[in-house]
Parts: C-alpha cells; structure tokens; sequence
C-alpha cells in the first residue's frame, strides 16, 4: 500500500499544491478540513482535478485515491495522523489556534502508540515564524510525555504558488499557475524527504521565506496598488501589468528588495539569482489565464500593512541598513487609497472599515496606526524617519 500523506486544510493552497506534490510522488491523500460539502464531495468521488493554466495552455492533472474526514472527528483524525508518513497544514493564521488542541492530541495519541516513529509537520503556511508560531500552540495541549522538538518536525515552508478565487459551486476543479516547486527547511526532518522534483530543501529557510514575503509578496501587491491607483477600471494584475510605467515600478521595488536581501543573507543568494527570479514573478504575475484579481492581491491591508509585513517590513529592514526604499514606499502610500472592488462590484468591508479608521488622522498618525506599530517594538524615531520619508513621496 502507497504510503498517507495527511492535509490539514483542503483549501487552494492544500489541494492544488501541497497534497499535489506529495500525490505525484506516489503517496494516498487524507483531508481533514471544517467543510463537510467539500468532505463529502471528496470521499464521493476519491479523486479532483487540477487545471494549470498559463496564458492559452492549460494541463490537467487528476488527483486520485483521495479520501477525507472533517476536522470535529477526532478518532478519525489521531488515527489518520498516527497513520500518516508525513502531514501538511495549510489554515491560516487565524484558524491555528482552533486546530492546535486537536492536532496536538492527534501527536500525543501517535506518540503513545509509536513513540519511535516521529511526526514531520510541513508547516504550508504564510506566515512569519511559523514554526516558532506553530511550538507555542502545540505546546500547551500535548501530553507530558511528548518532547516537542524530539518528537515533531515542524518544517517551515515558502509557499509561491498563485491561486486565484476558485469557482465555490464546483469544489472538484481547482485552477491554478503550473508553479510547484514547495520550498521547505533542509534541518526540520526527522524522516528522508520522497524524491521529488518539486520539493527543493534549502538553508537557511528563513532567508527564502523573507524571498517570499518581500520580493514575491511585496512585488505583487504593489502591482494592485499602483494598479487601481492608474487604472481603477482594470480587474485582473495581468491587465494593470500591460502598462509599462506600472511593470517598471513594480520592478524597481523589487529590486530595492533584492538589494536588502542580499546585505541580510550574504553567502545565500547571488544578484542574478534574485534578478532570474523578479523576471519570472513578473513573467507569472502576467498570466492572463489565471485572471488573479487587483481585489484579491491587494485586499485585508491591516495584515499586508502591518509593521512586520511585504511593504513596511522590508522597508524597516532598508531603512536600519541605510539603503534605498523609494520605490516600496510610493506603493505603500498608494496601498493607504486602495479600494478596489471584487468582479461584482462589492469591496472588502474590512478594508473599507480599516480606510475610514484612518481618516482625520495626521501622516505620522495614520502610519502609525496603519502600521500596528505600537504592537512592534521598534522605537517611534524610526517611525518619525519613516513617516516623514512617506510624505515626501506622496
């Protein structure tokens, strides 16, 4: 019997990435997920498919041997991570702590039962330290006899594969960017990764999940900033990208980005190598097939605001350094009017509710607030520094 590759969270991410990977490289997949349609659609069918698309190809993949459980079971869900070789999750942020307690009774069952056989956790997540994150809502609800760290791999990942908003009546088809390589810490294993060509373990993770966040993250929202601030009628980032003035800006604060990069990880990356890889962000944010929307890109900007996020993190990080951040900072001060609406018609209510918080506010004020930085502890003559470099930008 093909070995279980386990998915906590069946969404985009999990199914048309994570459980992809580890389906091609021969292992049976298990959802657990909150969605009991999407659980019930799975163990109906035992298989979904995958449309890759990248401007007019398109290549199908059909997943198979596909089963699923919902995520309130929770005999079925310590058996099945007992059971699994490896297990993914990809949740969010938000839902970490509502799964953590279940998860970490699920290790404490597997570790009484194999105490020899240690659990890999790929942590398929966007978030900054997210195997720190991770440890410290595990650690409360596990069983004494579980040494997290002994016993667990939580691998840190960089997830750079673009989903777009999926069709919600058809839960079985997925489209997505035929982008697969999962990127994940080389020293987090406790077991031998699968031969795969899409799986690439790197060190120090830390540096590509910093790629991710202020080259690809960054690069990318900024193009639906610049992009609704220039052509408000304009629905999908490929579209805003048919202006040149826009790529050539989006371009150059990716650069600004390589630059910091490279003071902060010598040894690691090369200029070519980030310079290769801006061109083919650019080339994949192009993608008219995949009709990723400005809306989508560009919304929740209290979280892709904050002081430790795509814009402003990487703008801090330039700013200790003494380097140039022009360029990131005109697409944060674009991002503070962002009010691009979905295909319907309808905006973000967060984002409409986090502008209004906003307004009446000075620009030190309003940087301040937008930013989450008293949640920080950076100090406020850098955001004076900051904020006043902002204005000038404006």
């Amino acid at each position: 019997m093909k070995p279980l590759f386990v998915q906590w969270g069946g969404g985009n991410i999990g199914r048309s990435f994570i459980a992809r990977v580890f389906f091609q490289s021969g292992f049976r997949i298990l959802f657990i997920d909150i969605n009991q349609g999407l659980v019930d659609a799975l163990n109906m069918t035992r298989s979904y498919t995958i449309e890759s698309v990248f401007e007019e190809k398109t290549t199908t993949l059909v997943v198979s041997d596909v089963s699923a459980i919902h995520a309130s079971d929770q005999e079925a869900v310590n058996e099945a991570i007992a059971e699994a070789a490896f297990l993914g999750v990809s949740v969010g942020r938000g839902a970490w702590p509502y799964i953590a307690p279940s998860l970490a009774q699920a290790i404490s069952y597997r570790h009484a039962r194999q105490p020899d056989n240690q659990l890999d956790i790929i942590l398929a997540e966007n978030i900054h330290g997210c195997r720190q994150f991770a440890a410290s809502l595990l650690q409360p609800h596990l069983s004494a006899e579980v040494l997290l760290d002994a016993y667990v791999g939580l691998a840190e990942t960089s997830i750079g594969k673009m989903v777009p908003i999926q069709d919600p009546t058809n839960p079985l088809i997925l489209r997505s960017e035929p982008y697969n390589d999962l990127i994940v810490d080389q020293k987090a294993f406790h077991h031998p990764l699968p031969p795969s060509k899409d799986i690439h373990a790197v060190h120090p993770i830390a540096a590509y999940v910093d790629r991710k966040l202020f080259i690809h993250n960054m690069g990318h929202s900024a193009a639906a900033y610049l992009g609704f601030a220039l052509h408000p009628d304009r629905l999908t980032i490929a579209e805003v990208l048919k202006d040149g003035s826009i790529c050539s800006q989006v371009e150059e604060a990716m650069k600004e980005s390589r630059d910091v990069l490279l003071a902060l990880y010598p040894g690691v990356f090369t200029p070519s190598d980030l310079d290769d890889h801006i061109q083919d962000l650019l080339r994949r944010f192009s993608n008219h097939a995949l009709g990723d929307t400005v809306h989508r890109v560009g919304r929740d900007l209290k979280r892709k605001l904050r002081f430790d996020d795509r814009l402003l993190g990487i703008i801090i990080e330039a700013q200790k350094l003494g380097m140039h951040w022009e360029g990131i900072g005109r697409m944060y001060v674009k991002a503070l009017s962002f009010e691009a609406p979905d295909a319907g018609g309808t905006p973000f209510l967060d984002d409409v509710r986090f502008l209004s918080s906003l307004i009446g506010l000075s620009w030190r004020e309003k940087i301040r607030t937008a930013s989450s930085w008293d949640e920080s502890t950076l100090s406020r003559d850098l955001l004076d520094v900051v904020a006043n470099k902002m204005e000038l930008l404006m």
